[in-house]
């Protein structure tokens, strides 16, 4: 018997993207991760949390808002929908790394992770509605749309790479290091969803008084937070001087500079925001600056490691060769 035909195996055979469509596919999902965190916090800061009053339709005899339902319905509703625009994404990336040649079995199992999130993310979002925004469903949300961040950002890395086994550049304490530093930095993360919890917007009107907050005092949470944000930097600074001292890569000295940018200015954006009873843009910035600081983070145990060049998707395919001339 031959092998076993799918209709994968199908397309494989018609359709063979070149490793840059490879890349920009991986790209394009990764993109697509970082603005469904926005827009879901766009969701929750205009108030439309439960826009759409249940799930997975939009009312109990309604797929989408009807015109009482007003605006909130429709943040909701477009929410939801980007989903799909997001799932789009995903799904060529599985089919560009599955029908490259050759194929990159690694990318397409990234790829079908990213799918398994969405759907569970999908689920999760579902939940949070129908228990009318929890504040820690809602937490658990979000930690798992970073989640998809993290996977989407790792395929797109692998893209770039060889399917070599990989090999450290730098000692193992160096590169076990690194791991804390972003161990920490998603501790940072998962706080600031705690703030959110107990905070100023619980993604309903003001005059929504069902919706549970979590009952700690937001002060202490909103310190909490900033305690990882100061053990985050003097992190990040000692990688600085670590890799300068052992002439680490100079693409891992390049991004733990840039995570120390990134996580100053996300600082500027925090302390503003708590002063200032957290305006609706300034958190937005913030949410969109706590996704680029998990991305700048994760991207510095990757520079640490390199894979074998001869195994890239930019390889050409080997010419057979030629009989030496006699």
């Amino acid at each position: 018997m031959g092998p076993v035909r799918t209709p994968f195996s199908l397309l494989a055979e018609r359709w063979q993207p070149s490793a840059a469509m490879v890349r920009r596919a991986a790209f394009a999902a990764l993109v697509m991760s970082v603005v469904i965190v926005v827009t879901g916090g766009a969701v929750r800061l205009t108030a439309s949390g439960l826009g759409c009053t249940t799930w997975p339709r939009c009312t109990a005899d309604s797929l989408t808002p009807t015109p009482e339902m007003g605006f909130h319905g429709i943040v909701e509703f477009t929410n939801r929908m980007l989903t799909y625009v997001l799932s789009a994404a995903v799904g060529w990336a599985i089919l560009a790394a599955r029908c490259h040649r050759p194929w990159r079995h690694g990318l397409t199992k990234l790829g079908w992770a990213q799918f398994w999130l969405v759907m569970s993310n999908a689920v999760l979002g579902g939940i949070t509605v129908l228990t009318g925004l929890n504040p820690y469903t809602v937490a658990l949300h979000m930690i798992a749309a970073m989640a998809l961040v993290w996977v989407a950002l790792l395929m797109w890395e692998r893209s770039k790479e060889g399917d070599g086994a990989p090999k450290l550049s730098v000692a193992r304490p160096i590169h076990q290091l690194s791991y804390v530093l972003v161990t920490v930095v998603g501790l940072l993360v998962a706080a600031g969803t705690l703030v959110t919890g107990a905070g100023h917007h619980p993604g309903t009107p003001q005059d929504n008084k069902i919706v549970p907050r979590i009952p700690i005092d937001y002060d202490r949470l909103a310190q909490f937070h900033a305690d990882f944000a100061f053990v985050s930097v003097g992190l990040t600074i000692a990688m600085i001087f670590v890799f300068a001292a052992i002439k680490a890569p100079q693409s891992a000295k390049s991004r733990a500079k840039e995570l120390l940018i990134v996580l100053l200015l996300q600082g500027v954006l925090g302390f503003i925001q708590y002063f200032t009873d957290a305006p609706e843009l300034m958190v937005v910035l913030h949410m969109l600056g706590a996704t680029l600081t998990w991305i700048a983070a994760l991207r510095i145990p990757l520079a640490l490691r390199t894979r074998a060049a001869e195994d890239t998707i930019d390889q050409l395919p080997t010419q057979t060769p030629q009989p030496a001339a006699v």
